[in-house]
């Protein structure tokens, strides 16, 4: 699988008391490894923290299931499989039998970020992952990550979190220390204190670099200024992660932008991810195929491209970020309702946006869901009847009042399960308060494109969930359940194991998971959450001698 002959190991920030206790589970975990495959007769047995058994064990990479038990101690698993049980007790012993086990879920994007840097800690805590079975969350995208690697792992550490987080380093925050939300390039100076931006985040400990080249400011940036980043980003063995310039035909078309994204891996020298991959809008519905075959056709010669992929029909994001165009975003939001108020734009506005609308499926394929409550629950065209107007001038009336996520409805199931066949396509949420998504991806695309359609099999899930994003995003010693591993795992009912999360309510968690399991504590028990907080900041080491030595 591409990235795992060149991912370099990952590493977990702890502090000093916390890495003390981590280095002895860590011993514990080593002697009880020896002793489960060794011959090696002992006068007592070992005695780990969790066994769970079960008849439907998924290591994350084979397709049939393994019978047996999943043996942990401290953070690490010690046996998967068969076991001699006079080797070994249990504090805790799971019978699972009849529910299916397999590595955690690590979700390749997410905006958890929004609740994990915060002094809630029952936000931090992240139990919409959790009771998923999700145990990784990837951070940073859509080129919002901070460029602070090393104090945001600190603070992680410090304050604590539920579930694991890697974290990209992002283009936009870069971008606004050098030209603010203007719409200019860079001068070499500028360009050279992003690349530094870049380098230090990367020698932090960043996974890679991320862009969200669809929002102002960062969709006023050149290819060739992203190429110039992307490859400070491969000199430390990162990956290039990116909300492509256009999903629809807003701007340059969905295939222009997939061209722009081989591109930057080519010339830049780096693994490449399409983020949230998607045919957003009727103007290319049906255009998977051809997609597909660009990018596998790219893998063909040697590049590797990968993408991520939410199991939704409808989008979410920004009011503001899906209908009104990026000249009217220059500067930001205040110089957006200046222009609002400027009668010499109107015609220009009203255009534009309408253009953006029909893209998007028109007014009633726009739902509000969260924000002001005069609005949620309603489409915009439902909003425009109401007050007897036209689509567009509603939407700007509302963007007047405040900003609003939005679900959009705007893909087809045939581009869906399309994209989700594709062994390079891995499992993510997108995870945007507003949207289903957030608290139910994972159920959904069990339950849904496992269960209901047989898009895929269990296997593939699991895959696709599991050590394909671990491999493709270089988190290493996750995504498997192999001795020596960390023990990120889920429990899940087959059944049982579903969303229940709607567009509207749009908050409620999914069901069906018996246990789900951090750095080999339990975050959920018996479907009930513990409230421990074992998440670990995971942090990548670059490539050897990249970084100055501190």
């Amino acid at each position: 699988m591409p990235g795992r002959n060149h991912s370099p190991a990952s590493r977990t920030a702890l502090p000093g008391k916390a890495g003390q206790q981590h280095l002895r589970k860590m011993a514990i975990a080593t002697v009880a490894a020896c002793f489960a495959t060794s011959g090696v007769a002992i006068a007592q047995p070992v005695q780990l923290d969790l066994i769970i058994q079960s008849d439907r064990i998924y290591d994350g990479e084979h397709d049939e299931p393994l019978s047996g038990e999943l043996g942990i101690a401290g953070d690490r698993i010690v046996y998967v499989g068969k076991a001699d049980r006079s080797r070994f007790t249990a504090l805790r012993v799971i019978d699972a039998r009849g529910a299916i086990v397999a590595p955690g879920f690590i979700d390749a994007h997410t905006h958890a970020d929004r609740d994990m840097f915060t002094d809630d800690i029952k936000k931090r805590q992240v139990d919409y992952f959790l009771t998923q079975g999700v145990t990784t969350a990837v951070i940073g995208n859509d080129g919002g990550g901070s460029y602070e690697v090393a104090q945001q792992a600190a603070w992680l550490s410090r304050h604590g979190i539920g579930p694991n987080a890697a974290m990209y380093v992002g283009f936009g925050p870069i971008r606004r220390s050098q030209l603010g939300e203007a719409d200019q390039q860079p001068d070499q100076k500028q360009l050279e204190a992003m690349k530094a931006l870049v380098a230090k985040g990367m020698c932090e400990g960043a996974i890679g670099f991320s862009t969200g080249l669809f929002y102002a400011p960062q969709n006023f940036a050149s290819t060739g200024e992203v190429i110039a980043l992307a490859k400070v980003a491969a000199q430390y063995g990162g990956i290039y992660d990116s909300h492509i310039r256009d999903e629809a035909s807003y701007n340059v078309g969905l295939a222009e932008s997939i061209r722009e994204v081989i591109r930057i891996a080519r010339e830049a020298g780096i693994a490449a991810n399409v983020a949230h991959i998607k045919a957003l809008g009727k103007s290319v519905e049906g255009q998977s195929g051809a997609i597909i075959r660009m990018i596998e056709a790219a893998r063909a010669q040697g590049l590797r491209i990968t993408a991520d992929q939410y199991p939704w029909l409808a989008s979410s994001t920004r009011f503001s970020a899906a209908l009104i165009p990026p000249w009217a975003l220059d500067g930001g939001r205040p110089a957006m309702l200046r222009r609002f108020d400027d009668p010499a734009q109107q015609q220009r506005l009203h255009r534009d946006i309408g253009e953006n609308l029909r893209l998007r499926n028109g007014a009633g394929a726009i739902l509000f869901s969260q924000g002001n409550p005069k609005y949620v629950g309603k489409t915009l065209e439902q909003l425009a009847q109401e007050r007897n107007t036209d689509p567009v001038s509603a939407a700007i009336e509302v963007l007047r009042d405040s900003e609003i996520v939005i679900a959009s409805f705007n893909q087809s199931n045939k581009d869906v399960v399309a994209f989700m066949k594709r062994p390079w396509v891995m499992t993510s949420s997108d995870s945007f308060h507003g949207h289903p998504r957030t608290v139910a991806s994972f159920a959904e695309k069990y339950h849904e494109y496992v269960r209901n359609q047989h898009t895929i099999t269990l296997a593939q899930f699991i895959r696709s969930s599991t050590s394909y994003p671990a491999d493709a995003l270089g988190i290493a010693r996750r995504g498997r359940l192999q001795p020596g591993h960390f023990a990120d795992v889920v429990v899940f009912d087959p059944i049982a194991y579903a969303p229940r999360a709607t567009y509207v309510n749009n908050e409620e968690r999914s069901v069906g998971v018996v246990a789900t399991v951090v750095n080999g504590e339990l975050v959920v028990d018996e479907g009930r959450l513990t409230n421990a907080m074992p998440g670990r900041p995971l942090l990548r080491t670059p490539k050897q001698g990249a970084c100055p030595q501190s």
